[in-house]
């Protein structure tokens, strides 16, 4: 693996990509194995192989990133859980079906969906949900009995609530499919899917997704493990660069506007699929 690449320079190079991809994956909600797996196929690994790196990368990222995000309130745990009934489902039949697609060709769709999510995001214009001078410190955080919530903006609190659940989560599942199938974690769709589709806002959308993904992810990445495709020295290096790539991602979104988020995510993902492409 890395073939080019020998000895601890190797080793180096795994934790450096993994703690740059899990830096911007965590900005952007999109977690760090989409630009992770296909950096790691430009040595001797292909996707297939890559691919357990890529969840490792996602689950480790995830929750050195929820400490950040929960203090802001940004994570909707009650959406997160709804939402992950048709990831959690699809990453199973993604799982699955692993290995019956050519790289070419899951390159190529991968870098399709990357700029159509990409497109979505950065079309629209402005705040959607505006922060309410009406709500306290005290109103930060979900509403009982509902998916609606209030999130942390600056020193503002943003009352916001999601729509058009039931096609959120028939769309969440592709998404989940995504992450079996390639480990890329699938936050590419996620986020978007949750910001433009079901409107929430983008920290919102972007900090949720970043804690759904590691659930999705911990899903394929088990039955992964069972079938003998993890490489546990490898998935030690990718730890150690996630956990500080993620930590380091969460600390720069706190900063962000909702627009530099969204616009953030949005050119993340035209990289994405220039690598992609490039890559096949």
């Amino acid at each position: 693996m890395l073939a080019p690449v020998g000895g601890s320079w190797r080793d180096v190079l795994i934790i450096a990509l993994a703690f740059m991809t899990s830096s911007l994956g965590a900005i952007g909600g999109l977690g760090g194995a989409i630009l992770l797996v296909p950096l790691l196929s430009f040595g001797d690994m292909t996707i297939a192989q890559a691919a357990p790196l890529g969840l490792v990368s996602v689950i480790a990222g995830s929750i050195a990133a929820g400490r950040t995000q929960l203090q802001d309130g940004a994570v909707n745990h009650r959406f997160a859980v709804v939402t992950e009934l048709g990831a959690t489902s699809g990453a199973i039949v993604g799982v699955l079906l692993a290995g019956q697609f050519t790289d070419r060709l899951m390159s190529y769709v991968l870098a399709a969906l990357a700029v159509v999510a990409a497109a979505g995001s950065a079309i629209r214009k402005g705040v959607r949900w505006k922060p309410d001078a009406s709500l306290g410190a005290e109103s930060i955080g979900e509403h009982h009995g509902s998916l609606s919530g209030v999130y942390r903006l600056n020193d503002a609190a943003v009352p916001y609530a999601p729509t058009r659940m039931i096609l959120g989560v028939v769309t969440m599942s592709v998404a989940g499919f995504v992450t079996g199938l390639a480990g890329v974690g699938g936050g590419f769709l996620k986020t978007p899917l949750s910001s433009e589709l079901m409107k929430l806002p983008a920290k919102v959308a972007a900090a949720t997704s970043t804690f759904t993904i590691g659930i999705t992810a911990s899903t394929a990445l088990l039955l992964m493990a069972m079938d003998g495709r993890v490489v546990v020295s490898d998935g030690a290096l990718v730890v150690i660069g996630a956990v500080a790539g993620g930590t380091m991602g969460s600390m720069l979104q706190r900063r962000m506007s909702p627009p530099v988020v969204r616009r953030a995510t949005a050119l993340m993902l035209v990289v994405v699929a220039t690598v992609l492409v490039i890559r096949a």
